[in-house]
C-alpha cells in the first residue's frame, strides 16, 4: 500500500533519481519534476502530500514554488533542499511556510525521518478536515453523531417513533446520551410544548410529588410539559406512591396537583430513562409491572462508548469545536498519538467523560493542537492490565490473533481506526484477518 504521494523538484537528474529511488522504496508514490513550472502543473492536477524542491532551479525558484504552493494548495507541505544554504534562505523559506530545510549532502535517515513526519502531518491534516465534513454533515440532520449501527438503528427507530404519542423507555449508562434522545425525539416529533425535565432520584417522595405535579396553585412538569415532552430521568430512583400517581396520568391521563382533589388532564408525552434494568427490577417488585409496562412501548438500549469507538474521533472533534468556540481559542486539530490514547481508552463515564477530556486538553492547550501530553494522567500512563489466571500458556500468534480481535470489537468493526490503534498499516492488518479467515 502506497503511504503517500510526494512530488521531487530538481534541476539535477542524478538527484530528482536518487530521491524518487529512496522514497519508492519507503512505500511513497513518487513523481518527479525538473523545474518550477512543471512541478506546479503536476500539482494542478493531482494532489501531493509533500512537495520535495531544490532551492535554486532555473525560471521559479524553489523559494517562488513554496510560496505558490502554500498559497494554492495549503494543505501539501513543503520541504525545501539545497546545497547554497544560508541564514537568510533558511529564514525565508521557514516564514514562508516550509516543513523543513535541509542542506546538502544530507544523510538518508534523516530525510527518512523528516519526509515521514511531514507526511504525517499531511495526513493529520486530511483527517481532520474528513472529520470536520463529516461533522457538519452529520449535526446538520440530527444532533446525535454517531455512525455506528447500533446507534444508527436507535435513531432510525427514534425518528419512526417520534410523531406519535407513545410513551418510550431509554435504558443505558451515565453519560451515554438518554436525555441527548429523549430531547431528539421531542425535536422530530413536532410538538409545541417544550421539552421538561424531571430527575427523580435525590430527591424526597414529597419534593418529587410538587415538582411533578405542583401543590395546590402551584404548577409542575406536568403543566409545564403540556403539549409537549416530559422527560423523568432516573425513573428507577421514583417512590412507590409516586410511581401510583404516574400510572395514573399515564393510563387515564388524570393527574391532581399535591394537597388538592380538582383532577386535571396531562397533555404531555412521557419519556424515561434509566441505568438500570427495570424489567428484572419489576419482576422483583422493586418497581410497579403496569407502570413499567406502560413505559416501555417501545424501549431502547444505547451503547457505552466503549461499543462504539468508531464514533471517538468524530465526537471528539465535535467537542473540540464546541470546546474552542467557549475559549475563544484555536485549537483546531488532535494529534495522532492523542487519537490513539482516546481510542484506547475504556470511557467508564462515556460521551460525559470523553467531552470533559476534550474540553481540559483544549484548555491546556499552547497552540492549535490538542497533544497526547494534554490528556489526563489516566490517558497518557494507564494502569496495566491485571494479570490472567494461572493456565497453559498461549502463544505469541494466538495471543497476538486475540489482541487483534479485541482492537476489531473496540472499533466496531472500523479497520481503519483497529489497525491505527495496534500500529500496523491497514494492509498488514487486512493479511492477518484474512488468514485467521482460512484457518477457520
Amino acid at each position: 500500500m502506497k503511504q503517500g504521494r510526494i512530488l521531487v523538484v530538481d534541476d539535477e537528474e542524478i538527484a530528482r533519481r536518487n530521491l524518487s529511488h529512496v522514497l519508492e522504496r519507503e512505500g511513497y508514490e513518487v513523481d518527479c519534476a525538473q523545474d518550477g513550472a512543471g512541478a506546479l502543473a503536476l500539482l494542478a492536477e493531482k494532489p501531493y502530500q509533500l512537495l520535495l524542491t531544490d532551492l535554486r532551479m532555473p525560471g521559479i525558484d524553489g523559494l517562488e514554488l513554496l510560496r505558490q504552493t502554500k498559497s494554492r494548495w495549503p494543505d501539501t507541505e513543503v520541504v525545501m533542499i539545497t546545497a547554497h544554504a544560508n541564514a537568510s534562505s533558511a529564514v525565508e523559506a521557514m516564514s514562508s511556510g516550509a516543513f523543513y530545510y535541509v542542506e546538502k549532502p544530507f544523510r538518508l535517515p534523516d530525510v527518512r525521518k523528516i519526509v515521514g513526519e511531514a507526511t504525517q502531518k499531511a495526513a493529520l491534516k486530511r483527517e481532520n478536515a474528513s472529520l470536520k465534513a463529516a461533522l457538519d454533515q452529520a449535526t446538520a440532520a440530527p444532533k446525535i453523531i454517531s455512525s455506528n449501527p447500533e446507534m444508527l438503528a436507535v435513531l432510525g427507530t427514534a425518528e419512526g417513533i417520534a410523531s406519535t404519542d407513545c410513551c418510550a423507555l431509554i435504558i443505558g449508562e451515565t453519560g451515554t446520551g438518554r436525555q441527548a434522545l429523549a430531547r431528539h425525539i421531542h425535536e422530530k416529533s413536532g410538538r409545541s410544548g417544550d421539552f421538561i425535565v424531571v430527575s427523580c432520584s435525590g430527591q424526597s417522595e414529597e419534593a418529587l410529588s410538587i415538582a411533578l405535579f405542583g401543590q395546590n396553585e402551584q404548577t409542575g412538569a406536568v403543566d409545564a410539559a403540556a403539549l409537549g415532552t416530559l422527560f423523568l430521568d432516573e425513573i428507577a430512583a421514583t417512590p412507590t406512591t409516586v410511581q401510583l400517581r404516574l400510572m395514573r396520568l399515564l393510563q387515564d391521563g388524570e393527574y391532581s396537583r399535591t394537597g388538592s382533589s380538582e383532577t386535571l388532564k396531562g397533555k404531555s408525552r412521557v419519556i424515561a430513562a434509566t441505568d438500570q434494568d427495570l424489567a428484572a427490577l419489576a419482576e422483583e417488585g422493586q418497581f410497579r409491572k403496569d407502570l413499567y409496562f406502560r413505559l416501555a412501548v417501545v424501549t431502547f438500549s444505547l451503547p457505552p462508548l466503549r461499543k462504539r469507538r468508531g464514533d471517538i474521533p468524530l465526537l471528539a472533534m465535535h467537542f473540540l469545536g464546541r470546546a474552542a468556540q467557549r475559549t475563544g481559542k484555536s485549537v483546531s486539530e488532535i494529534a495522532p498519538e492523542a487519537f490513539d490514547r482516546l481510542l484506547a481508552y475504556g470511557f467508564p463515564g462515556n460521551l460525559r467523560e470523553l467531552e470533559n477530556i476534550i474540553e481540559r486538553g483544549v484548555a491546556l492547550a499552547p497552540g492549535n493542537a490538542l497533544t497526547a501530553d494534554l490528556l489526563p494522567e489516566t490517558l497518557i500512563n494507564p494502569e496495566a492490565a491485571p494479570a490472567g489466571a494461572a493456565g497453559s500458556i498461549k502463544t505469541l500468534e494466538e495471543l497476538e490473533r486475540e489482541h487483534i480481535l479485541k482492537a476489531l470489537e473496540h472499533t466496531g468493526g472500523n479497520r481503519a481506526l483497529a489497525a491505527q490503534l495496534l500500529g500496523i498499516d491497514r494492509v498488514s492488518l487486512w493479511r492477518k484477518l484474512r488468514r485467521y479467515n482460512e484457518e477457520s
